[in-house]
C-alpha cells in the first residue's frame, strides 16, 4: 500500500507527518507551483520540498502544472511527476482510459 500526503505545505499538512506516517509521495500544493516562474519565494519553497522529498526517498508530485515554463522549472529541479491542465483537463474514467490507451499505442508504435 502506498500513502501520499496531498496539498503539502498547506492546511493541516505538517513536517511531523513525514516521520509519523509511512508516506511514499509528497504532492506539492498548486498554490506554490502557480508562480514558480515569477515568484522567487515560491520557487525556493518548491525546490526545498522537492529536495526534502528526494532525501527522504519519496516520490514528489507537483500539482497545478499549467505551463511549459512551470514544467521546465520542475524538470530542472528533478521533479519527475506533475499533474495539471498542462497535461490534460479533468477527465471521466472512460476518457482517461482512451487517453492512456492512445499513449501506450503511440509509444509502442514509435
Amino acid at each position: 500500500m502506498a500513502l501520499a500526503l496531498d496539498d503539502f505545505g498547506t492546511g493541516y499538512s505538517s513536517l511531523s507527518y513525514l516521520k509519523r506516517f509511512p508516506i511514499d509521495t509528497l504532492k506539492i500544493d498548486q498554490s506554490f507551483v502557480r508562480d514558480i516562474t515569477t515568484d522567487a519565494d515560491d520557487a525556493s519553497i518548491v525546490s526545498a520540498v522537492i529536495s526534502m522529498g528526494k532525501s527522504l526517498r519519496m516520490q514528489v508530485v507537483a500539482e497545478g502544472v499549467e505551463t511549459q515554463e512551470q514544467l521546465a522549472f520542475l524538470r530542472e529541479q528533478s521533479c519527475l511527476y506533475g499533474q495539471g491542465y498542462y497535461f490534460s483537463q479533468p477527465l471521466v474514467a472512460e476518457e482517461i482510459t482512451q487517453l492512456l490507451g492512445r499513449s501506450v499505442v503511440g509509444t509502442a508504435a514509435a
